[in-house]
């Protein structure tokens, strides 16, 4: 079993919130993770994957609350949204730390109906795909590193490609770190997806051409890393913009495809900027393209894309337990002219730039970019960073190439 890093916060959440909400794909370990927390809190389970559990709290809501030993576990909370308002009620009358312990695999952030009626009362954790670290055994402090005054010379050695391949077609889901079969491994994420687009996309949302939805993820896949065009994509797909959108969402929803939004030093021309497209995770995304390792290492121009939607994801993750509060962005120039494929801000507007490339070796034109970046940032700028396969190396005032396994190193 794999220690999971946001362990503690969600154990101290247990202790100071009446409820706690674990949000995340499917089999990313919500519920193991949630009973080890609260193993010596004598907590009582109920899962709404269970069709008669299910039934039972749809038809008599209030009732069913009532009638709960508590503390609890609720699994898969998002299939009934009817319970929340009497949970809200619950709550207010026994406003007791720990009291309802919640597992989802919707972002109830994008549901509204889901998470108003707990505001206040509830706190929301991720929990995405291992990170590297989690499966090698580390708590990963990048970003932490990345923002400090100097940056420490840390234990990372380079990752030779055909190493960090082998990363990228296995992903993240711990069911997935037990296959040494390519073939297990397409079997596992052809149910996986299957299971999620047809019949959790029926739980959240009454959605028409539910066949489309696969082979929007296979386009969707096929664009990773790019920037998200609307229009081109609808075209493509033969789905209306107005349709394409709302399984745009549904997508996100359900912790399939992240898209990370344009960075500017004006806040207000972000929302207006071509968001990045990534999926959740890059053993998902290998199978969706057929790709294996020896497609990856010989293809430079996949291998890129799925580099950068790895290190997106990795910072994802280790977002979720960092001690610095970041938001994740990207930065291009109108003009197209310039660009970072990962911005990281935190609380006080301080950025750092981060630049991916599978190549072996680097140049000074590698920097172009995060130059342009540090230009316009100004006293903003923290550093610049080029993530590659190589060991690391300066490359002028605040900028650095380094070892992509600097990301999970101790």
């Amino acid at each position: 079993m794999f220690k999971r890093n946001i362990y503690f916060q969600l154990q101290d959440a247990l202790t100071a919130s009446p409820i706690v909400l674990l949000t995340g794909a499917r089999q990313t370990g919500k519920t193991t993770l949630m009973e080890n927390v609260a193993r010596e809190g004598n907590y009582s389970y109920a899962t709404f994957d269970d069709l008669r559990i299910l039934a039972s709290a749809k038809q008599d809501p209030v009732g069913f609350i009532n009638d709960l030993k508590k503390p609890v576990i609720l699994d898969e909370v998002q299939r009934v949204p009817e319970i929340f308002l009497p949970i809200k009620y619950d709550v207010d009358k026994h406003r007791i730390p720990g009291r309802y312990a919640l597992t989802g695999s919707a972002n109830p952030l994008l549901i509204p109906n889901l998470s108003d009626s707990l505001a206040g009362r509830m706190e929301i954790f991720n929990l995405w795909p291992l990170s590297q670290g989690e499966i090698v055994g580390v708590e990963e402090k990048f970003i932490e590193r990345m923002f400090a005054d100097t940056l420490e010379h840390f234990d990372c050695e380079p990752l030779d490609k055909a190493a960090l391949t082998k990363i990228l077609v296995r992903g993240g889901y711990p069911a997935m770190q037990r296959f040494e079969s390519g073939m297990r491994m397409d079997s596992w994420c052809n149910s996986y997806l299957t299971t999620i687009l047809q019949r959790d996309v029926q739980d959240l949302a009454r959605v028409e051409g539910l066949a489309h939805l696969p082979n929007l993820m296979s386009l969707l896949a096929s664009r990773v890393s790019g920037l998200l065009n609307v229009a081109e994509l609808s075209r493509t797909s033969g789905i209306s913009i107005s349709t394409l959108q709302r399984y745009l969402q549904l997508l996100q929803i359900l912790f399939l495809v992240i898209l990370t939004p344009a960075w500017s030093v004006n806040l207000g021309k972000r929302l207006s900027k071509s968001p990045k497209i990534h999926l959740v995770d890059t053993g998902l995304l290998a199978y969706l393209i057929g790709a294996n390792t020896s497609r990856l290492h010989r293809d430079t121009k996949l291998n890129g894309g799925f580099l950068e939607n790895f290190i997106v994801g990795e910072l994802y993750k280790q977002a979720t337990w960092s001690n610095l509060r970041v938001r994740i962005f990207h930065y291009r120039t109108q003009q197209g002219n310039f660009e970072v494929d990962i911005v990281l801000e935190n609380a006080a507007g301080f950025i750092v730039g981060i630049e991916v490339k599978s190549s072996e070796t680097i140049h000074a034109g590698d920097f172009k970019g995060l130059k342009n970046l540090q230009e316009i940032a100004g006293s903003k700028f923290v550093r610049g960073i080029v993530l590659y396969p190589g060991p690391r190396l300066p490359f002028g005032k605040d900028l650095y190439a380094l070892p992509m396994s600097a990301l999970w190193a101790n």
